[in-house]
């Protein structure tokens, strides 16, 4: 049919610019104002606890080669690594084989770049980088975002931000013993006081393994008890039964996981388990870290032995931290752990180094949920300068100008209109005066 017989609203229809809902990816967010406000105030509060501690700002690429990023954080981690494509004719230099023998061969020729999957990767990098500039033992915090491919979900988001704060360059263990000071001082400026900082040892996970004759299945042994808070002590025996565990290592390894008591209660009934068993330096550590508490004034309030922890991360191989606030379900908010050799990839070997990572969005969440945030964090300005007319406008003006030369938050209402709107912008907007 020609196009001058078609009905005249069909013919706007087809030519018509067509109106798109705007979205945004899932798992990512806008921050608004109020959340912004309140983001900052956690911020400068973790800023503030980071820098008292002696460690210097640093800041890294958004992207990272994916040669520095795959193979750190286990296969698991490495399927939530989001990658970038190259830029132009990315498929120019592929293959109906590669297309054949699957995704890896087709990625190595379509993708050299991925979005940072954490913080402390890119931190090793930029360390064996610039060796020769860095002063060590190097402390160095970063506030930054990070991308995983995850599932979306409430406290678990695809793009969130991280606080790190890493210390590489010695072994001493005054470092495991300052994070959970420093964590414990964070939380106080936040107003979070019911929380457990969860400690573990590789070496000790090394041992229970050893214990029941798990040589060569480590992995999948951290795999599972990492899953214990969340599925439960007999999906993860059936878990690991699945994976090849006999039944005699399971029978071996029930108890050890239903371990409870103090900490020191802890220790001693795994000591007497570890005997010559490479676990012992890990029960070692932990005494170690325990005793520097007290010598810093401080004890283990708040700090749990947990011989469940795992933490998936591969590079992890002496002390491990992870922080849940109580009787809220949002998961960990925040973790860490020493790493003896992870420059070593990049060209600098046998530096040892350990960290942790607050996660600044479930934080937020935590903190929204129990209604911990001050009144004042959402303050834009302090003061509003309202007018009836033109000339009181014009003499507010001025008004403006010596508040803020003396540093008040100050704003005047720019349009002339009644002074009933100009009080319900200043109700909107929280302005005090």
């Amino acid at each position: 049919m020609p196009i001058t017989q078609l009905h005249p609203e069909l013919i706007f229809s087809s030519f018509a610019p067509m109106s798109q809902k705007p979205t945004i990816p899932r798992g990512t967010r806008d921050f608004g104002p109020k959340e912004m406000a309140r983001r900052k105030f956690i911020f400068a509060c973790i800023n503030k606890v980071f820098e008292k501690y002696g460690y210097q700002p640093l800041e890294t690429p958004t992207m990272e080669n994916l040669s520095v990023l795959t193979g750190k954080y286990g296969d698991e981690g490495d399927q939530l690594l989001f990658k970038v494509l190259n830029s132009g004719d990315f498929l120019a230099k592929t293959s109906v084989k590669d297309y054949q023998e699957g995704y890896k061969a087709l990625r190595s020729k379509i993708s050299e770049k991925g979005l940072r999957y954490d913080l402390t990767v890119p931190f090793a990098r930029y360390v064996a980088m610039n060796r020769h500039d860095v002063t060590f033992p190097f402390k160095r915090y970063q506030i930054q975002p990070v991308w995983r491919a995850d599932r979306p979900q409430k406290g678990r988001y695809r793009e969130f931000y991280q606080c790190d704060a890493d210390v590489v360059g010695t072994d001493s263990l005054i470092c495991e013993a300052e994070i959970v000071l420093m964590i414990r001082e964070a939380f106080a400026g936040l107003g979070i006081e019911d929380y457990t900082i969860k400690v573990n040892h590789r070496k000790v996970l090394d041992g229970m393994a050893a214990l029941v004759g798990a040589e060569g299945k480590e992995g999948a042994l951290y795999v599972a008890i990492d899953k214990l808070d969340k599925i439960g002590l007999e999906m993860v025996l059936e878990e690991l039964k699945a994976v090849g565990f006999d039944e005699d290592s399971l029978i071996l390894l029930r108890p050890l996981l239903a371990v409870e008591g103090a900490n020191r209660e802890k220790i001693a009934l795994f000591r007497s388990k570890f005997a010559g068993n490479k676990g012992e330096k890990g029960l070692e550590d932990l005494e170690t870290v325990f005793a520097l508490l007290h010598h810093l004034g401080s004890d283990d309030q708040n700090v749990s032995f947990d011989v469940t922890l795992a933490r998936g991360l591969s590079y992890y191989t002496g002390t491990i931290f992870e922080v849940v606030v109580n009787n809220v379900k949002i998961g960990s908010v925040s973790g860490g752990g020493r790493y003896d050799d992870l420059t070593g990839v990049f060209g600098l070997p046998g530096i040892s180094g350990v960290g942790f990572s607050f996660g600044v969005d479930r934080i937020y969440d935590v903190m929204n949920e129990l209604d911990l945030f001050p009144p004042e964090t959402v303050v834009s300005s302090q003061v509003l300068i309202t007018h009836f007319d033109e000339k009181s406008r014009n003499y507010g003006l001025g008004i403006l100008n010596l508040l803020r030369k003396s540093e008040i938050k100050a704003e005047i209402y720019p349009d002339l209109v009644k002074m009933k709107k100009q009080f319900a912008y200043a109700d909107k907007k929280q302005i005090p005066f």
